[in-house]
Parts: structure tokens; C-alpha cells; sequence
């Protein structure tokens, strides 16, 4: 009872403050996304996120340097296809020389320490910008998930540590598992996107793919905004079908859905601060509307407070620079 019981006492100076403190940041819990496109001595800016690149292979090395210095551990790997090559049954998508094999062989010949994840999704080499083969403006499930098991298995022959299935497809984390087992592939993960939202935030890194749906929407495979329980059936099934790491997609707005699954699950818990909430901050610090670096990290502590063990952010190397 006041006075006896006054907070502030543990408030008083920065050090009471760290010796409080519930949640802390550190760069051990950040991974890059890093987008990777054909060519050489390609540094391609990405408009609508400013400070984000598309790069070449040759380009990457001098990335994964930079950000192994910073103390960067982890990617997760995005190609940009060439329009030549996509189809509606994602043929490319398996080829053993593609780009995201060829990414992958080129990260772990120059940073082997680090860890590799790719995405597995099949929206990259659709001719339809759609996750899944298409059968009369209708998404396929089964036949997608079928491509996507082969899929993730490439990315595992090529080096990959984790793959990290996107396409919200049912069934396709135990497709993907059996299919890794069968060819023991038995230490390579799985990061799911278990519970990936039809979300208005994706704009930018559409844009950065080339990937955006070439008819209708994502809401027949991607899950409704308004639903929470769903995303916990969703995560739970995944992690009974195989999951090693589950995802909640966007981050800043289904925090909430983040906290809910942590209090659920015991397995480690991604959080994807999406490319909408990455522009918006630029967009508002540009104009003088907002601290950037202090609402950067405010942000991605709220991601640890909400129960995330990592966050995939292209703040990482900004925010390793501070924490450094």
C-alpha cells in the first residue's frame, strides 16, 4: 500500500532498470531476409523499402560478410525468377541449378557457420503469382503439396538448414517431413509459417518479387485477419505434422496471436516483421514523424515481450549495429 509500495524505486537508474528488466533484445535474435535475383554486380534498390536490395550471388558474399561481422546468424533466402521461367506448376522451382539452390551452395561456401533457411512456397515461379498450382482459377492443395515436399527436398540437397514453408497449404509440413526422412535429410528443419494471415502489410515485398496474385486473392489458403483460435489449431497441427519452429505472420499487428501460441506450444516461436510495417516506419521517420532508431526497437522488443524466440526483420542489421 502506497507509500510503503512505490514502482518507481526500481525505475530510478538505468542500471536498477537493466537488473529488472523481463525481456531483453539481443542480435542472437534476429535473422535477414535477403532477396536474390540472376545476374552479376546487381545491388537492385527495392523502392518501397528503402535500404533493401535485391543482390546477385556475387553481391550476397559481400552481404553475408557484412552481416557475419555484425553478428548476424541467420537468412532467410527469397529469389526473384525470371519471367521466362515460371509456369503454373512451379517446374523451375525444383530445378537443382535454380537460383535458390545455387543461393543456398553460395552462402554455405562463404559462411558455413551461418544458418540457412529458404522459403518454400510456390508463388515465386507461379505464372499465376499464386502458392499453388492452379486448376480453374481454384488453388490445389494436394497436388500443390506434392511439389512443395519435392521442393524443400532440393533445398535440403543444396545445404539448406531450415526450410520454411509459406504457402499455408494443408497437409504439407508432414508431406514435406516424410519426404525429407525418406531421403534422410533427418537434421534438416522445418520452419512453418503456421499461422500466415491474408494480410494487407505483404504490398512491398510484392513488389521486391515480383509475386503479387495474378487474379482474385490469398484468402482461400492465407488465414482470415479476424480469426484467433484458428491460429492456434493451425500451429498445433503443425508442430504435431513435424514442425521444429512455427511462424506468425505479420508481426506488429497479431502480436496478440503470438502470445497466445507461446502460451500453447513449448517449441521456439518465429515472429515475421512483414515489409508493410518495415516501410511504414521508414516512410514516417523520412518525413520527421517518428523516431526511427528508438521505434525500431521498440518494436522488436515487443516482439520478444509477446513470446517470439527470433524475429525475421530487414531492421537485423540496423538494429545489430546498436546492440553492438
Amino acid at each position: 500500500m502506497y507509500p510503503n509500495q512505490r514502482n518507481r524505486r526500481l525505475r530510478q537508474s538505468p542500471a536498477l532498470r537493466q537488473l529488472v528488466s523481463e525481456n531483453q533484445l539481443t542480435v542472437n535474435d534476429l535473422m535477414l531476409p535477403v532477396f536474390v535475383k540472376e545476374g552479376t554486380q546487381v545491388k537492385e534498390p527495392i523502392p518501397s523499402m528503402p535500404g533493401c536490395y535485391r543482390l546477385s550471388l556475387d553481391w550476397l558474399g559481400e552481404e553475408l560478410k557484412a552481416i557475419a561481422d555484425l553478428g548476424i546468424h541467420a537468412v532467410l533466402l527469397f529469389v526473384k525468377v525470371d519471367e521466362a521461367l515460371k509456369d503454373n506448376n512451379g517446374t523451375e522451382a525444383l530445378n537443382p541449378e535454380g537460383l535458390m539452390q545455387r543461393a543456398v551452395r553460395t552462402v554455405k561456401a562463404i559462411a558455413p557457420q551461418m544458418v540457412v533457411m529458404t522459403d518454400v512456397a510456390l508463388d515465386p515461379y507461379s505464372s499465376f503469382g499464386h502458392d499453388g498450382i492452379v486448376e480453374n482459377n481454384v488453388i490445389l492443395n494436394d497436388p500443390t503439396v506434392e511439389v512443395l515436399s519435392q521442393m524443400a527436398l532440393s533445398h535440403a540437397q543444396a545445404g539448406a538448414d531450415f526450410v520454411a514453408p509459406s504457402d499455408m497449404m494443408d497437409g504439407r509440413i508432414q508431406k514435406i517431413r516424410s519426404v525429407l526422412e525418406a531421403a534422410q535429410y533427418f537434421h534438416t528443419g522445418i520452419m512453418s509459417y503456421s499461422a500466415k494471415y491474408a494480410s494487407a502489410f505483404y504490398g512491398p515485398f510484392r513488389e521486391a518479387l515480383d509475386s503479387a496474385p495474378g487474379f482474385g486473392d490469398k484468402r482461400s489458403y492465407h488465414m482470415d485477419p479476424a480469426n484467433r483460435l484458428e491460429a492456434i489449431t493451425e500451429t498445433l497441427r503443425d508442430i504435431e505434422e513435424g514442425a521444429d519452429l512455427v511462424m506468425v505472420k505479420p508481426g506488429l499487428a497479431y502480436l496478440d496471436i503470438i502470445r497466445e501460441i507461446r502460451d500453447k506450444v513449448e517449441v521456439p516461436i518465429a515472429a515475421y516483421q512483414v515489409s508493410g510495417e518495415y516501410a511504414m516506419l521508414k516512410a514516417a521517420a523520412e518525413k520527421g514523424w517518428l523516431e526511427h532508431d528508438a521505434v525500431m526497437m521498440e518494436q522488436l522488443l515487443a516482439f520478444k515481450r509477446a513470446g517470439a524466440n527470433l524475429i525475421a526483420t530487414y531492421h537485423a542489421k540496423e538494429a545489430a549495429q546498436l546492440l553492438s
